[in-house]
């Protein structure tokens, strides 16, 4: 369990916890937004890995909540944690703000410390026991139908290069969380300028056909089947507006002319800051093999 008193005003701001702190680039992350007290965003839950805060992957219930917690005056910041489980208590010591109910990094030990960003903030009673509280074990989440269960990911590099970067590259193999998200940071962080990295999966057709493939990416994608570009977009932070979190999810779709036995899908993604992640889903997966 941590603790700490914290005092933050209206300003821009991200100001919190860090526990299972490995280094600077590996950690689970807590922390309020002053500036969006009361809205769906107040409150976030986001893991760090490879450097890369995943804010733009995780997102809404589970990982958001619409808590107004006060500004110009102190309150009590409390998260419970054991295993992949999570509670975290904004002001009411009674009642969970946001039960996050798995964790996206591997339970290890490491440090615990205050997470500070953006605008000042008074922090006062950091407090931490390491006695282990038992928290309920949530149910598995099913897989969602269609998705793409796996993804084998490249070696990065610079997003100049996709065009010419499909040969001679190492691959990792990469296993989807049920809603189908890769989360690619856990593979890769961003190093020298390499900020884009392929995401290769077969799909095996048993026919000549046409299928709707759904799809989310953060920041940027191109999509390629069989080698030809079909697709590509950007949902970077707002390109939109000053509002768009460029927040991944299935908002795209393409429609696939697939060929009978095995069709190459490849996403090459590229990455600013806010989550390095891909995820694709056929609505009707009949007569496909993924």
């Amino acid at each position: 369990m941590i603790e700490v008193d914290l005092a933050v005003g209206p300003e821009r701001g991200f100001h919190g916890v860090v526990w299972r702190f490995e280094d600077e680039e590996n950690f689970e992350s807590f922390f309020v937004r002053p500036h969006q007290t009361g809205n769906p965003d107040a409150i976030q839950y986001t893991p760090v890995c490879n450097d890369i805060s995943s804010w733009q992957l995780y997102h809404g219930p589970g990982y958001w909540a619409p808590i107004a917690f006060p500004l110009d005056e102190w309150f009590r910041l409390r998260v419970v944690f054991a295993g992949t489980r999570a509670d975290v208590f904004v002001g009411d010591l009674e009642r969970p703000a946001l039960e996050i109910s798995e964790l996206k990094r591997q339970p290890t030990a490491g440090k615990v410390g205050v997470f500070v960003s953006g605008a000042p903030v008074h922090v006062a009673g950091f407090a931490y026991d390491e006695r282990t509280t038992a928290l309920p074990e949530a149910e598995p989440a099913e897989p969602l139908e269609g998705i793409v269960p796996a993804w084998s990911i490249s070696d990065p590099f610079p997003e100049a290069e996709i065009a010419s970067s499909f040969g001679g590259r190492s691959w990792t193999q990469l296993s989807c969380e049920p809603s189908g998200l890769a989360d690619l940071s856990k593979i890769n962080g961003i190093r020298d300028g390499k900020n884009t990295v392929l995401a290769r999966t077969v799909i095996r057709s048993d026919s000549y056909q046409t299928k709707v493939l759904e799809f989310g990416f953060s920041d940027r994608a191109a999509a390629f089947l069989n080698g030809r570009e079909l697709y590509r977009g950007d949902d970077s932070y707002r390109t939109r507006d000053y509002r768009f979190l460029g927040s991944i999810g299935y908002f795209d779709a393409l429609v696939l002319p697939l060929v009978e036995g095995e069709n190459e899908l490849v996403f090459a993604v590229s990455e600013d800051f806010g989550g390095w992640g891909v995820q694709a889903r056929f609505p009707d997966p009949s007569g496909l093999k993924l």
